[in-house]
């Protein structure tokens, strides 16, 4: 069997067995051929085709075996690829992962790295805050993107600040990254590090409905990473409102936070009606991440406190 016909195969028993992706792929045939990759020792750029591929060269039997149990594992259990590897990719750079933190996946990476919020940022730009870390990317990746700013990354889960700095250590950034466990921007420790030019958020957003509705390979991930309705809503908004709230007075004057919400632009229009928001476009359309000034936060506030 050649590299292709392998994951052809791995492809077509994805299609059949019904699963869902999104965790660093978005079909069965990328998934497939990941694991393939992965399993074999080759880059995840490998050519599968042209002329630098060699369509005839074969797998040999134990590394096609190796790939067999992989697919069955990813069918059998359901969870995301990333757990069966122990890696995932974001913006080109490598992390690790296990099943106390969710795949990374945010579009706030990609905001970084394409340069959409350079604009909004300062020569004094110098303390970021990326809350709700989990794994740590895109703490990781802000101190990566800018090199002269110093990060504090922070989680409610001492599981995912376990991962956090397994990747921080990775990479080697344990002078500029400090890891510190706060419930949103509730631990005293917090206000030691800022206020904050930067603050990133992927907070837990998921609705209520839509909770009872994700398939397996996202409920394989934290909950409590996911929901958005531990505080009793319904609309995913819990954490954000108290965040929305809170945010001013760790921020510096001319500091924004940059918050995505996946799906949920709707609910979060119908929570904050008066909030006035920028929407970024990203390769997945204009209604997932929006950027908000200190300013227009603590205008919110005063036309609540009317």
């Amino acid at each position: 069997m050649t590299l292709i016909e392998l994951i052809e195969s791995g492809a077509a028993r994805f299609a059949e067995a019904g699963l869902s992706f999104g965790h660093g792929t978005t079909n069965a045939f990328d998934e497939a051929a990941w694991l393939v990759l992965w399993a074999l020792g080759l880059p995840l750029d490998t050519p599968l085709e042209g002329q630098d591929y060699k369509e005839n060269s074969p797998v040999a039997p134990a590394d096609t075996a190796r790939c067999a149990m992989l697919f069955e594992a990813r069918i059998s259990t359901r969870k995301p690829a990333a757990y069966l590897t122990h890696e995932a990719w974001l913006q080109g750079v490598s992390f690790y992962v296990d099943e106390r933190v969710i795949v990374p996946r945010s579009l706030i990476a990609e905001l970084m790295a394409n340069g959409s919020l350079d604009y909004w940022l300062h020569e004094s730009t110098q303390t970021v805050l990326d809350l709700c870390t989990g794994n740590g990317s895109l703490a990781i990746l802000a101190a990566l993107t800018y090199p002269e700013v110093v990060v504090t990354a922070s989680d409610l889960s001492t599981d995912a600040l376990a991962v956090a700095r397994i990747n921080v250590d990775k990479h080697e950034l344990q002078d500029r990254i400090t890891l510190l466990e706060s419930d949103g921007l509730k631990a005293p420790t917090l206000s030691a590090h800022g206020p904050f030019d930067l603050i990133v958020c992927n907070p837990p957003y998921v609705n209520a409905q839509s909770m009872t509705t994700l398939p397996p390979e996202y409920l394989a991930e934290p909950t409590m990473a996911l929901d958005g309705n531990r505080l009793g809503g319904s609309d995913g908004m819990d954490f954000i409102r108290t965040l929305i709230k809170d945010a001013p007075a760790h921020m510096t004057p001319d500091a924004i936070l940059v918050l995505e919400v996946g799906n949920e632009r709707h609910h979060f229009e119908a929570a904050f009606p008066n909030l006035e928001v920028v929407w970024l476009e990203t390769s997945a359309g204009d209604d997932q991440v929006l950027v908000v000034t200190r300013e227009a936060l603590k205008h919110l506030s005063l036309l609540a406190q009317q």
